[in-house]
């Protein structure tokens, strides 16, 4: 070890105990914490979300409850977790949609309710590539057959998102927009009630994140077309990427990070990044994302919030150049 390292660990060392001595008088925590989840059950947020919660309650000594707050393609539970009072007993446990929300009010000359720096980043959890599913009895066998009938009939093959703007719709714009195909756009409140409809045939595409389509897909229910990412996915590897498929400019990632309120006590977020980090540590926590189908991605505050300004910057540009869609 140089002495660079050293003086790093020993940094963090003194920084850790100081947050720890502050929790304390502070008596932090003495009661229940929340996370909020911006969507429904079933989705990328909430596979984020539960294992955290669970695992901060046994070190905290504190209940520690997911708290599902669906509407607006997450619009609503983020703008509740920045307003909440900023004493760490609020967390939210977001997505990629959350710069894209606000731009996109922008976009309709609509007030928006939140900013991206009315939130503390905490750690990422997740960060998988997006896929894109359609039900096993679809007729399409590859993503040239689904864009060839996509052309044939435009606006006629519904596709299922998050609602309006959220991870889902903005990554299937992306790949209609590319591909010069128009699709029509179905929105529901999360992933969760997407996938049911996709699977009582509602809507014919859907696009979700490995863990979220990965019993389905093992169940011989839906059949995955194509994948967002720069690379194949592990649960995955017989699914080529778009730009495999020669779409080099459709990449998309379905990320989970979990926040607090902007003014949040430092001592608080460092406590509960040092909680995380142990957390995301564990094996049993990485096995539990690993049999869901999307494997840790943990990112610590400071290199998070580095990772959320480039691909914030990335999502604003795709936006403006998908415009206003319905």
């Amino acid at each position: 070890m140089d002495r660079r390292q050293m003086l790093l660990g020993l940094s963090a060392g003194i920084l850790a105990g100081l947050s720890a001595e502050a929790c304390a008088q502070s008596g932090w925590p003495t009661r229940t914490i929340k996370i909020i989840v911006p969507f429904p059950p079933g989705g990328q947020g909430d596979l984020a979300a539960r294992p955290i919660a669970d695992a901060l309650q046994k070190r905290l000594g504190q209940a520690v409850i997911v708290e599902n707050r669906a509407g607006g393609g997450g619009k609503t539970g983020n703008a509740a977790a920045a307003r909440a009072e900023p004493d760490g007993y609020t967390l939210l446990m977001t997505l990629s949609s959350l710069a894209v929300l606000p731009e996109a009010d922008r976009l309709f000359e609509r007030p928006s309710l939140y900013e991206v720096d009315d939130l503390a980043p905490i750690a990422r959890i997740l960060a998988d590539p997006t896929l894109l599913a359609v039900p096993a009895d679809a007729p399409w066998k590859t993503l040239a057959d689904f864009v060839a009938d996509a052309k044939a009939r435009p606006g006629a093959i519904p596709y299922g998102s998050s609602g309006p703007y959220g991870t889902l719709h903005v990554a299937m714009e992306m790949f209609a927009a590319e591909a010069g195909i128009k699709l029509l756009h179905v929105p529901f409140t999360g992933a969760g009630p997407a996938l049911n409809a996709l699977l009582q045939g509602s809507i014919q595409a859907l696009a979700s994140a490995p863990g979220v389509l990965r019993a389905q897909a093992d169940a011989g229910a839906i059949r995955v077309l194509a994948n967002w990412g720069d690379a194949r996915v592990p649960s995955f590897p017989d699914v080529k990427t778009f730009k495999e498929l020669g779409y080099p400019n459709v990449e998309f990632y379905i990320w989970a990070g979990l926040f607090a309120p902007a003014r949040t006590p430092p001592a608080i977020l460092n406590r509960l990044r040092t909680e995380v980090k142990d957390i995301m540590a564990d094996p049993a926590t990485a096995r539990i994302f690993e049999n869901a189908g999307s494997p840790p991605a943990w990112l610590d505050a400071p290199d998070f919030t580095t990772f959320v300004e480039a691909d914030s910057t990335r999502l604003i540009r795709a936006v403006k150049k998908v415009g206003k869609v319905g």
